[in-house]
């Protein structure tokens, strides 16, 4: 998650996406505790990107707005992915390295659950990879938004929707 999104001063804030901090905190947690490898995505946008003709300016590359949340710090040996779209798959080298590391199933958290987890979620679905949303590590602007997500998650994607406290690792 990044400051734009998740804290109310960003550019674009997602209201309650601040509540959902702590919950993927514990999950990331436990996940590097059983040494799961952590991925992080980051929407990093040049000035002139085609998206700020659908949504505010936001993320841009090398803003304070565009690093990941202090509470959710990357660790070093932690791979970041930078993104120009919804989709964290989407010209870049996700696919790539997930395939190297022998990956099958992907947890996808943060915001908005209705846009990038959605989008990123579809992708890697389509791609062979096993989704798993927790219901307590995403958020949409409303809830409508966020319903659909689980539903096209589930049932379009064959992904298994939870809770992060019913996530378990193999350590």
């Amino acid at each position: 998650m990044q400051k734009d999104f998740a804290y109310p001063d960003g550019k674009l804030y997602v209201p309650g996406s601040e509540k959902i901090i702590p919950s993927i905190k514990k999950l990331l947690d436990r996940a590097r505790a059983n040494g799961v490898r952590v991925v992080y995505t980051q929407d990093w946008h040049p000035e002139n990107s085609p998206e700020f003709k659908i949504w505010p300016k936001h993320c841009v590359a090398g803003s304070r707005g565009a690093e990941i949340v202090d509470e959710l710090e990357p660790k070093p040996n932690e791979l970041i992915i930078r993104k120009e779209t919804y989709d964290a798959f989407y010209k870049t080298e996700l696919e790539r390295h997930l395939k190297e590391a022998s990956i099958e199933n992907v947890i996808v958290t943060g915001v908005v659950a209705n846009i990038c987890v959605l989008h990123t979620a579809g992708s890697a679905a389509l791609r062979g990879f096993k989704i798993v949303l927790p219901v307590d590590c995403t958020v949409a602007l409303n809830d409508f938004d966020y319903q659909l997500t689980l539903r096209q998650v589930s049932f379009l994607y064959k992904g298994t929707i939870t809770r992060s406290d019913l996530i378990f690792f193999k350590g």
